[in-house]
């Protein structure tokens, strides 16, 4: 069964800025049938990425995920048989028939290859771009057993890439979750965030040449500046446990503070 993590989504209180970052710095397109009151589509090509209004009692964070498979209820099936619920979603998502999670309750949402709601930014292939969506970092107490859950379930296949020190990675061929353990202890001198997504990675052409646009567009629009990383004694700590959990040369966060890890 061929799979592919096609989608991001992100709750943000500033979703209209989330989109002209992403768009800014890594050149994502917004869908030509986005819904602008009720939430942004924009995609590299290959991944689409929802960004959506925070609505009371939901965080603003980097949310959850998709994953798009061959035989849908097949796959609904055996997440059902290992005793884990599956939410059907409304017909006018074009990125989820279903809804559900991993032993873990790491949300993520369902769609099938070929089907109707699969268009716009959440199609595959439909263009290329330098600049591009490449992975996820994902904290979770049982880190080992959810890379095998994915490995079984999804025939996601363990990365010939890096991965983080004491990490797991598996792959689509393209996208890469990077599954780590969470430990409390990890958070000694920091500001403590329960298991669960915790960046977005992106690929670069040029790091050099990212770098120089990430300064320039700061300079000349400093409302979609990324958010201070590293910044106090805690952001310190935070930044040293992102460096040594993530693959990427280069971190920051956008305009809503969702991390973000850079690789050339």
């Amino acid at each position: 069964m061929a799979s592919k993590i096609n989608h991001v989504a992100i709750m943000s209180a500033n979703y209209a800025l989330e989109s002209k970052f992403y768009e800014s710095y890594f050149g994502m397109k917004n869908s030509a049938k986005a819904r602008p009151t009720r939430a942004v589509s924009i995609g590299d090509g290959y991944v689409g990425m929802n960004i959506n209004p925070r609505r009371a009692g939901r965080p603003g964070r980097f949310d959850h995920y998709g994953i798009q498979v061959d035989d849908l209820e097949g796959t609904v099936e055996k997440l059902r048989s290992r005793g884990l619920k599956v939410l059907k979603r409304p017909s006018t998502r074009p990125f989820a028939n279903y809804s559900t999670h991993d032993p873990d309750g790491n949300v993520y949402d369902l769609t099938e290859a070929g089907g109707d709601n699969i268009k716009d930014v959440y199609s595959h292939n439909d263009w290329e771009q330098p600049r591009t969506v490449s992975h996820l970092g994902l904290r979770t107490m049982h880190a080992e057993e959810m890379a095998e859950f994915y490995t079984e379930v999804f025939d996601l296949k363990p990365t010939n890439g890096p991965v983080p020190e004491g990490g797991h990675g598996v792959t689509d061929g393209r996208m890469t979750m990077m599954i780590m353990q969470w430990d409390l202890d990890d958070y000694a001198n920091t500001g403590i965030v329960g298991p669960g997504l915790d960046y977005l990675g992106f690929k670069v052409e040029d790091m050099t040449a990212f770098k120089n646009d990430v300064e320039e567009i700061a300079a000349n629009n400093p409302l979609i500046a990324p958010s201070p990383v590293g910044t106090g004694p805690e952001g310190k700590a935070r930044l040293e446990m992102l460096r040594r959990t993530s693959i990427g040369s280069y971190h920051m966060a956008d305009v809503d503070g969702v991390l973000i890890d850079v690789t050339e």
